[in-house]
């Protein structure tokens, strides 16, 4: 049976590990999530940007659930992502993770299509008509083209299991935008790793992190004081942990953030074509920030 989903906290959109052989390295995701778990996470995200949707099947994707589900074992939510270029496929992969007992969805605009607002309103909607699932929308114009505007918001506000937006614009007002808007409508959670303290105390109920799949502790650390209150603490973490999030905002953020969860022990390098695993300068570029962070690596306290 599902859990409810309240949208609040640290949802790490989770790295898909792969093995030499290109097939789902199983055993090293279950490590990953046990890892993020016992760093207090407050729900997981498969099969997202970071989770190299467009290069996995549908029966990969719901390994990958089942996997999160019996790891899991009812801590947290599960919620799987939906990118599909057509809306039949969407739907039909909406209704395959309610089937599998995925906990919410998480919810890409057309892919490969740029489609206009009404277009990208009437594909969302018929997708969220068609589950019972929580969902959040993933507003992303920067990467995917496609602006989920306030005037949009309110026409989706009539569907009551859309419920959140992962907030990727890059402009922190749009979180005040939003809430000028709606109050409490929406749940809105930071989606971009170099803005998530910035969005947290402009008012944001989450983070859907990345650099989180190689340092979790340090994430929900960072969550946890703001949400205390103790900020100059939580700064203190955060200007340590920069360097490693502004690997989330490059175009090889997945090759990167997998290179760091390796580093940590909890992840491998291995990627799926046409991705290629880093190799020479670039490589040892990205391994010395990796290696810097591990070196001043801080010592947390409780919260």
């Amino acid at each position: 049976m599902a859990i409810n989903v309240n949208w609040k906290g640290v949802y790490p959109a989770l790295l898909t590990p792969f093995t030499a052989d290109d097939e789902l390295d199983l055993p090293l995701f279950a490590k990953n999530l046990h890892a993020q778990l016992d760093a207090g996470v407050h729900g997981m995200i498969i099969a997202g940007s970071l989770g190299e949707v467009s290069t996995l099947s549908g029966p990969e994707k719901l390994a990958l659930l089942e996997t999160a589900l019996e790891t899991t074992n009812g801590r947290v939510p599960v919620i799987m992502n939906v990118a599909e270029a057509v809306t039949k496929d969407a739907v039909r992969g909406a209704r395959e993770a309610e089937a599998a007992g995925a906990d919410g969805l998480m919810l890409l605009p057309p892919m490969r299509y740029f489609a206009d607002s009404r277009e990208t309103v009437a594909f969302f909607k018929t997708i969220a008509q068609e589950t019972s699932l929580p969902i959040m929308i993933y507003n992303n114009p920067v990467d995917y083209k496609i602006m989920t505007t306030v005037a949009m918001f309110e026409e989706l506000a009539e569907l009551p299991n859309i419920q959140a937006v992962k907030e990727s614009t890059r402009d922190l007002t749009n979180i005040t935008r939003m809430r000028n808007a709606f109050g409490d409508r929406y749940r809105i959670l930071g989606g971009v790793d170099t803005l998530a303290l910035e969005a947290q105390l402009s008012g944001a109920d989450g983070w859907v992190a990345g650099l989180v799949d190689a340092f979790p502790q340090e994430t929900v650390a960072i969550f946890e004081l703001v949400n205390a209150g103790r900020i100059q603490e939580a700064l203190a973490i955060y200007r340590w942990f920069m360097p490693l999030l502004e690997l989330d905002i490059q175009p090889k953020l997945v090759q990167y953030i997998k290179l760091a969860a390796a580093a940590t022990g909890i992840g491998s390098e291995y990627v799926r074509a046409p991705r290629l695993t880093l190799v020479g300068e670039e490589r040892a570029r990205v391994l010395a920030v990796i290696d810097a962070a591990l070196a001043t690596r801080p010592t947390l306290q409780a919260v």
